[in-house]
């Protein structure tokens, strides 16, 4: 039987990602799988336009985006968040990913994530994603957010707090039970 393959990924350009690291974190965790970890940084884009589309057509970039998603069985990405939304440069992409296949996310089962410093976790995008990714092909399976990162994630060890660690391994289990 061959391993699913689990991409994972922050919307994030950041080098020293939070959420990331979460990404990993939780890919990593799965047992029996394949991972591939992606930055957002090898898939640059420019903004998002009708004029640039019309112009120059859709970037390199947003197609090989796709194509990484679409050769995965399931999908961790970690949302960064950035007043309230998503990051410019995941924005960006993900609307180019859209104009080269609606159905973005391929029907791929989906944990979605999201850390911040803040008591807060990125709920904010984390529910933002969580409403509208359906729409565009995602099948989110579960959704953890971690909040205060700082204080409860360590590079060595993990989710620190015992109750979020137990919430993350649910979500997690129920991600994995999709495939």
């Amino acid at each position: 039987m061959n391993k699913p393959t689990i991409l994972a990924f922050a919307a994030s350009t950041s080098s020293q990602s939070i959420n990331k690291q979460l990404a990993e974190y939780a890919a990593n965790a799965l047992p029996e799988v394949q991972v591939r970890v992606i930055d957002l940084n090898d898939f640059t884009a420019p903004m998002y336009s009708v004029d640039a589309e019309a112009k120059d057509g859709i970037p390199a970039s947003a197609k090989a985006f796709v194509a990484e998603i679409e050769a995965a069985d399931g999908i961790i990405l970690s949302l960064a968040e950035h007043n309230g939304s998503y990051t410019a440069a995941f924005k960006s992409l993900f609307d180019w990913g859209t104009r080269h296949k609606h159905k973005i996310w391929s029907e791929k089962p989906m944990l979605l994530l999201s850390t911040s410093p803040g008591a807060r976790g990125g709920a904010t995008v984390l529910g933002t994603a969580s409403s509208s990714f359906p729409h565009l092909g995602a099948k989110i399976a579960a959704t953890f957010s971690l909040p205060s990162f700082s204080d409860n994630f360590s590079s060595a060890d993990g989710i620190q707090d015992e109750t979020l660690k137990k919430n993350f391994a649910r979500k997690l289990a129920e991600f994995r039970s999709t495939f």
